[in-house]
């Protein structure tokens, strides 16, 4: 699993985003939040603090879940980080 957590960290710094990053807590925020869902493709929206919100584009399956893209809004400016790529 830490794989999959450096793996979120690397592509959100390569992106551009300057602020801290933690692939855990980003993956924890998504399994709590698609907990409950059917399959299906959603965009799910989590603030992580007063200015700065995340929007998740997924597709939750069965077993686990495919992030395909998220963009981390800032009171500067979007990062959009694509996951398919």
């Amino acid at each position: 699993m830490e794989e999959i957590y450096r793996a979120i960290e690397e592509k959100i710094r390569a992106a551009g985003y300057p602020g801290e990053v933690d692939g855990f807590a980003i993956y924890e925020d998504i399994c709590n939040r698609i907990e409950d869902k059917e399959e299906g493709a959603y965009v799910l929206m989590s603030k992580t603090g007063e200015e700065i919100w995340y929007e998740y584009t997924l597709l939750v399956m069965e077993e686990n879940f495919n992030l395909s893209a998220m963009t981390i809004h800032t009171p500067g400016q979007d990062y959009n980080i694509d996951f398919d790529a």
